[in-house]
Parts: C-alpha cells; sequence; structure tokens
C-alpha cells in the first residue's frame, strides 16, 4: 500500500512541506492550506490538535470549499471552515485594492497588469493573484473590472451619455465596454442607462412548497427567483427592478429553470448550478458568489461571510447584500443567520426561511 500523502490541486513539490507541517502543527502562514483524512471524511486545517492521521489517509486541498467539494466535513475542533485569511494576506490585498482604486481615480483607463502590480510590492505576479483568489475569491483583472463597471453604472444611472460615461470609466473603446457587459451587467450598457429598455425579460409564477415562486429571466440566465403569496405583488416586484423593460410572461420558455428551483425548494437537487444573469456591485458580487459556497444543510453567520470575503467588519454590508438579492434558492441567502443563532431577516419572510433550512437539514440526514 502506499503510505505516502496525496497532494491535490497543487504542485508535487509542496507535498513534503505540507506533510510536515501536518506533522508539526504549523500555524504560521506558510500553513495556507487543509487537510483531510479519507477514513473520517473529515477536514482540518495543519495546527489541528487531534490525532495525527496516517499518511495513507491524507488528502491536502488549497481552501475548504474545495475539501468540502470533494465530500469531506470540517473538524468540530479547529472549524477550518471559518478561519479567517492570515491577516497578513489581507492587508496585502487590501493594500493593492486601495494602489488600484486610486490608479483607476487618476486615470481610469491604466492597464493595471499583474506583472506592474507585483513590481510595486516586491511580489511576484502568483503571489499577488493568489492572495486575491484566496481573500476576494477574484483576480485583480477582475477587481479592476468591477471597479470600472461600478463606475460606468454609477455615471449612467446620474444621465450621463454613454459614450462619455464609457472613457470616463475606463473602457478605450465600445467593444472592450460590451465584451463584459453582459457578465457584469445582465443587459448592454445603453438598456441599464434605461431602465432595462430593450430588454427582453420572461417570466413564469408557479406554485410551490412555500406559497408561489416567480422564476423571471433572460437568455443569458436567471434574472429573480422571487418567493411570495401574491402573483400581482410579485409581478409587481419584477416590474420596479426593470421599469422599462418588455417583461412577458412565458411558462413553455422557462420550463427547465423552473423544474430546477422546484427540485431545490423540495431538497431534490441540491447541487444543480443554475445560470445567472444579474446586476451587481463588486462588493454583492462577492457575497453572493461565497453564498452559492455553503454546502447543503450547512449555514453561516453574517461575520463568518464578512471574514470568508476578506471584510471582517462589513457585517452590515454583508447582509444588506443578502437582503437585495434578487435570485432567492439559486444564491441561498438562507443559509446566513445571526450570530447568536438566530433566523434575522429573510426577504421572503422568516417562516419560508426556517422551512428551507428545516428542508435541507431534514434531507442532509
Amino acid at each position: 500500500m502506499n503510505a505516502s500523502p496525496k497532494l491535490v490541486g497543487n504542485d508535487a513539490e509542496l507535498l513534503p512541506s505540507r506533510w510536515n507541517a501536518v506533522q508539526q502543527r504549523t500555524a504560521s502562514s506558510a500553513a495556507d492550506f487543509v487537510y483531510a483524512v479519507r477514513s473520517t471524511k473529515i477536514y482540518c486545517r495543519p495546527s489541528c490538535p487531534s490525532r495525527r492521521p496516517r499518511p495513507q489517509h491524507v488528502l491536502f486541498f488549497d481552501s475548504s470549499a474545495e475539501a468540502e467539494r470533494a465530500g469531506f466535513r470540517a473538524c468540530r475542533r479547529c472549524r477550518p471552515e471559518i478561519a479567517a485569511p492570515e491577516a497578513g494576506t489581507s492587508a496585502l490585498v487590501r493594500k493593492v485594492c486601495e494602489k488600484i482604486e486610486s490608479t483607476l481615480a487618476a486615470e481610469p483607463d491604466a492597464p493595471l497588469t499583474l506583472a506592474e502590480l507585483a513590481r510595486s510590492f516586491s511580489l511576484s505576479s502568483h503571489q499577488i493573484n493568489r492572495a486575491f483568489r484566496k481573500v476576494l475569491r477574484v483576480s485583480p483583472r477582475q477587481f479592476a473590472d468591477a471597479r470600472r463597471m461600478s463606475q460606468l453604472k454609477s455615471r449612467l444611472r446620474n444621465g450621463e451619455k454613454l459614450t462619455s460615461a464609457m472613457y470616463d470609466a475606463g473602457f478605450g473603446s465600445s467593444s472592450r465596454l460590451y465584451e463584459r457587459a453582459p457578465s457584469q451587467m445582465g443587459m448592454t450598457p445603453g438598456a441599464y442607462r434605461h431602465g432595462g429598455a430593450g430588454m427582453q425579460i420572461h417570466y413564469t409564477i408557479v406554485p410551490c412548497p412555500l406559497g408561489n415562486v416567480l422564476v423571471a429571466g433572460t437568455a443569458r440566465g436567471i434574472s429573480a427567483v422571487y418567493l411570495g403569496d401574491s402573483k400581482p405583488q410579485l409581478q409587481a416586484a419584477l416590474a420596479r427592478e426593470y421599469p422599462r423593460a418588455e417583461i412577458r410572461a412565458d411558462v413553455a420558455g422557462l420550463t427547465t429553470w423552473v423544474r430546477e428551483v422546484l427540485r431545490h425548494l423540495r431538497g431534490e437537487e441540491p447541487h444543480r448550478d443554475l445560470p445567472l444573469d444579474v446586476q451587481a456591485t463588486a462588493f454583492q458580487r462577492r457575497v453572493w458568489e461565497e453564498l452559492r459556497r455553503i454546502p447543503w444543510g450547512s449555514t453561516r453567520t453574517y461575520s463568518q461571510i464578512a471574514r470568508s470575503i476578506g471584510r471582517e467588519k462589513a457585517v452590515r454590508a454583508v447582509a444588506r447584500a443578502c437582503a437585495t438579492n434578487p435570485v432567492s434558492i439559486v444564491v441561498p441567502c438562507h443559509r446566513v443567520i445571526a450570530k447568536n443563532g438566530s433566523l434575522s431577516g429573510y426577504r421572503w419572510g422568516l417562516s419560508r426561511k426556517q422551512a428551507l433550512l428545516a428542508t435541507e437539514t431534514r434531507k442532509n440526514t
């Protein structure tokens, strides 16, 4: 039998140092990974005081999310799923973000290459990129693009003409803007400026275990999943979101998405990833992406989510991002609870939040 641990998702040359960190119960920033034990199906931090595993049973992962996707559950002693990023890593990312924001404020169309950012902080491109993906779950380029897009959306909302808003926000050409717009705006820039004018949104409302569910979307993906008792109220909420869009009822065209949402509500298919077409700020997008990483049948607190995205003090902002989530169920904001264990708020009512969590807990046992 092979008596060596196995590395998952990284270079083989890291294997000896990681195994040594587990043996020594290292708690330093060098131990930036988790290990899982195949015989117990549990994963831990290297510093965990639990009994050392046999090497042939060990797998290494770069993050708790990767370990959970592989079917392992978090250790209850070292709580690796809520461990905050190393202070040094978070501080570095904050400094780089400040550098990106100050550069874009002075020169919106600055290229901001990864190599230039790395040189500014006397680090390698790999170190900068890895730090960003660990703390923010996005690359430096994606962060810069999100900041430019946020500026563009702000200018368009204030009535600025599209051409001037585009250049002022740092998009040097319309082609560059439009190739990014579908994934970051959920519509073309012109449609965004005019409240969704020219946009085609199809929706349907069907009965579900929690009353009625409205599912709406474009050709790119789901734009809204609302829960409620009153069909007219659900329709009105969608109209407020896109006041100048072309909104049409459509049962047949949304059948697949509706079926998957209903199966999710019944607890029949919890791991289905559905395409999204939503508007979001960079911060909202980071929060919503983190919510989609919460395992089925599990919960996180608002403060845990804030720490996991590298914004420990932004607990209230995290709560607002959850409250404004337009695609309930698909982005499971119902899995976020208060620090004291209470359900806290929920846009669609606490009784529905309680029912959703009860269904997931029941199906998970």
